[in-house]
C-alpha cells in the first residue's frame, strides 16, 4: 500500500485539510473531527482500496482502515499541517448536541492511551495465568515486578487520562497531570483512607478513592480548562509562567477533593451499581440484548462511553459484564465471515473472509465486519444472532471478566481468568459456531468472481434513463461558479447549483431520505432508481449550526417528488454574510454514463426537469 498516496487522498476527500479540526487513530480507524461533515465525500472515500467503510459517530467522521491505520495515521500527518499535538488542541465552533458531545470527549479521550491500557492489560493476564497454573509464586520477587508494571497504568489511571483529556479541551497536558498526580499522592491517600474528618481552611474533604477512577479527572480537567484560560487571560505575559499553573492547581485541586472528585467517584459507582443491577436481576435478557447488540454499538464508536464503567467494575467490584459482551460480540463476527469462508465459490473473496475471520478473532472485528459481512447483510445479521446465543449461555452461567485485559479477542481470553473462566472459553466457542451455522444455513448472494473487488456502484451496471427535478425556484448554474472547490471541483461529483428565488427545499424525485445533516443545512436523498442526490443549501451555511433552516423530513422518509423538505429563511442568512447558491449534486455519479443539465442560465421551478441521468 502507497500509504503516501492513501493519506493524501483522504485528506481531499474529507474536504481537505482546511475542513480537519483535528485527526485521531484507534486500534482500526481514523477519527476526523470536520468543521464541515458535509463536504466528505463518502462514496469515493469508500471506494478507496484501503478504505473497509466510513462512518458518522455524534460528529465524528470515522474512516475504517483496519491494520494499517497507524502507517496511515503517521502518512496523514507527515502530508499535512497536522500534528499530534495539534490533535486535540482545536475546538469546533458549533453547538453540539450533549449525548454527542459526551461520547465525543470520551472517545477523543481514551483512544490515545489505549496502547498503554492494552499493554498493562496483557501483562496482567499473563501474570494472573502463570500464578493459576502454578509456573510462578505470588510470594516471588518477579511476581511483584510483573504485577506492578501490568497495574501502574491501572492504579496511574488518572494522570494518563488527565494528560489525553487535556489535549481534547486544549489546556496545558502537563498542569493536568500535575492535578492527577495531586490527588493520588500517597499522604492524600492516606489521610483520606483514615477514616477522621478531613478539611480544608474550614471546607470538608469529602474521603474518595481516586485510583483507577475516571470521572473525577475528566471532570476535574474540564474545570481546569477554563480555570487556566481565565487565569492567563488576566495575567500579564511576564508573570504568566508563575502565576498561571501555580494559581490553576492552587484553586482547581481543593476544588476537586471538596466537590468534584466526590460527585464523580458517586456518579461513578451509580453508574456501575445500576449497570450490575441489570446483570444481577435480569442477566439472561440483559446478556442477550447486549451481546447481540454490541456489533451496532462498536459501528457507532459508543463503546468508548463502557470503558469508565468496566474500569469502576474490575477496581471496585472486582469483576465486570459488559467485558464478555464485548468478546461474545467479536466471536460473532469471526464466525459469520467464517461461514462466507465455507460458502463461497470465489476464490478471493474466500481468501478474505477466511483472513478476516481470524482478524477478528485474534480482537479486530472491523475488516470482517464491513469487509464482509455487512457487505453481505445476512451474515451480518447471523453475527448479532450468534452472538446473542453466546449471550444467553453467558447469562445463564453467570460469566464475569475478572482483569481489565487490552484485547477483546483470542489473545485477550485472561481477563476470564476466575471462577467463570471454563463457562468463558465454551461460551467463545458457542458463539462463534453459532454464527458460523446460522451463516451458512441463511445464506447469501455471493460476489461474482470476476466482480469480487469491484466497487458496489459499478457493480450494479449502468441504468436506464432518470429525471430528476428541480428542488427549488431559482436560477440554474453551472457548478463552476460555485465559491467552493469541493463543489466547483466536483470532487463530491457532479450537477448543478441554483441561486435560489424562495425559501423552500422539496424533494426532486421519489425515493427515501438517507442523511439529514444535525445542522439543517444539506441532506441526502437515494431515488427509487438509486440516484445518490445530495442538496447543500448556501456555502459555508454548517457555521449556522441550524439557525434559520426548518427541516420537515427525517432519515428513512419516504417522499415524493414536490414533498417539502426544509425551509430557510434567504434573508436572515444572507444578513449573517452568507451565500445561498444551492449546489445539487449526484454523489455516485461513477454509475451513470451521463449526468446532463436540462438548462443551465435559466430559471427553474420546483418538480421541473433539470438533471438526465443515463
Amino acid at each position: 500500500m502507497d500509504y503516501n498516496k492513501v493519506s493524501k487522498d483522504i485528506l481531499q476527500l474529507v474536504g481537505g485539510e482546511e475542513n480537519v479540526q483535528s485527526v485521531i487513530h484507534c486500534m482500526t480507524r481514523l477519527r476526523f473531527n470536520l468543521y464541515d461533515n458535509g463536504k466528505a465525500d463518502r462514496v469515493k472515500l469508500e471506494k478507496m482500496p484501503a478504505v473497509m467503510g466510513t462512518n458518522i459517530s455524534g460528529e465524528q467522521f470515522q474512516i475504517i482502515i483496519g491494520n494499517d491505520v497507524p502507517k496511515v495515521y503517521k502518512a496523514i500527518i507527515a502530508n499535512s499541517g497536522l500534528s499530534d499535538e495539534k490533535a486535540g488542541m482545536k475546538r469546533s465552533e458549533g453547538k453540539k448536541n450533549v449525548l454527542s458531545a459526551i461520547f465525543d470527549i470520551i472517545s477523543g479521550t481514551f483512544t490515545p492511551i489505549l496502547p498503554a491500557i492494552a499493554g498493562a492489560g496483557m501483562i496482567k493476564g499473563l501474570v494472573a495465568l502463570a500464578v493459576t497454573f502454578g509456573w510462578m509464586s505470588d510470594k516471588s520477587q518477579a511476581y511483584t515486578i510483573l504485577s506492578a508494571i501490568g497495574d501502574g497504568a491501572f492504579y496511574f489511571l488518572p494522570i494518563l487520562l488527565a494528560v489525553s483529556a487535556a489535549r481534547k479541551f486544549g489546556s496545558n497536558p502537563y498542569i493536568a497531570a500535575a492535578i492527577g498526580a495531586a490527588i493520588l499522592h500517597p499522604d492524600l491517600t492516606a489521610l483520606l483512607g483514615s477514616g477522621e474528618s478531613v478539611s480544608f481552611i474550614g471546607l470538608p474533604v469529602t474521603a474518595a478513592t481516586y485510583s483507577s477512577t475516571v470521572i473525577p479527572i475528566l471532570l476535574a480537567v474540564w474545570i481546569s480548562s477554563y480555570v487556566e484560560k481565565w487565569i492567563d487571560r488576566i495575567t500579564p505575559t511576564s508573570l504568566k509562567l508563575i502565576f498561571v499553573p501555580t494559581l490553576t492547581l492552587l484553586v482547581v485541586v481543593p476544588a476537586t477533593l471538596i466537590t468534584v472528585g466526590p460527585i464523580g467517584a458517586i456518579a461513578g459507582n451509580y453508574l456501575s451499581v445500576g449497570v450490575n443491577g441489570l446483570f444481577e436481576n435480569a442477566g439472561l435478557i440483559t446478556m442477550i440484548l447486549l451481546a447481540g447488540t454490541f456489533s451496532l454499538i462498536v459501528m457507532t464508536g459508543m463503546h468508548y462511553a463502557f470503558i469508565p464503567v468496566m474500569l469502576n467494575n474490575i477496581t471496585q467490584n472486582g469483576y465486570d459484564y459488559l467485558i464478555p459482551a464485548m468478546f461474545l460480540a467479536n466471536m460473532g463476527q469471526a464466525g459469520a465471515s467464517f461461514a462466507v469462508f465455507l460458502r463461497s465459490r470465489n476464490k478471493k473473496f474466500k481468501s478474505l473472509s477466511l483472513t478476516t475471520s481470524i482478524t477478528a478473532l485474534m480482537g479486530i472485528t472491523e475488516p470482517a465486519m464491513y469487509g464482509v459481512n455487512m457487505r453481505l447483510k445476512k451474515p451480518f445479521v447471523s453475527a448479532l444472532l450468534g452472538a446473542a446465543v453466546g449471550g444467553a449461555f453467558y447469562g445463564i452461567t453467570g460469566v464475569a471478566a475478572y482483569i481489565i485485559g487490552g484485547n477483546v479477542g483470542l489473545p485477550g481470553v485472561t481477563t476470564f481468568i476466575g471462577p467463570t473462566f471454563i463457562q468463558a472459553i465454551i461460551g467463545i466457542v458457542i458463539a462463534f459456531f453459532a454464527a458460523t451455522i446460522i451463516a451458512y444455513l441463511l445464506g447469501f448472494e455471493d460476489v461474482p468472481s470476476d466482480e469480487a473487488n469491484a466497487p458496489s456502484e459499478t457493480r450494479s451496471g449502468t441504468v436506464g434513463k432518470e429525471i430528476i427535478q428541480s428542488p427549488l425556484k431559482g436560477e440554474v448554474k453551472a457548478l463552476s461558479e460555485v465559491d467552493d472547490a469541493t463543489f466547483s471541483g466536483e470532487v463530491m461529483g457532479k450537477g448543478v447549483a441554483i441561486e435560489p428565488e424562495e425559501g423552500e427545499v422539496v424533494s426532486p424525485v421519489s425515493g427515501t431520505i438517507t442523511t439529514v445533516f444535525q445542522t439543517k443545512h444539506a441532506l441526502g436523498i437515494t431515488s427509487g432508481q438509486g440516484a445518490e442526490i445530495i442538496i447543500h443549501i448556501g456555502i459555508d451555511t454548517v457555521k449556522l449550526n441550524g439557525e434559520y433552516f426548518t427541516v420537515h423530513v427525517q432519515e428513512g422518509d419516504v417522499v415524493e417528488p414536490g414533498d417539502q423538505l426544509v425551509s430557510f429563511d434567504m434573508e436572515a442568512i444572507k444578513k449573517a454574510g452568507y451565500q445561498l447558491i444551492t449546489p445539487v449534486i449526484i454523489t455516485n455519479t461513477e454509475r451513470y454514463q451521463s449526468i446532463k443539465p436540462v438548462k443551465t442560465a435559466e430559471n427553474v421551478k420546483p418538480e421541473e426537469a433539470l438533471i438526465v441521468l443515463t
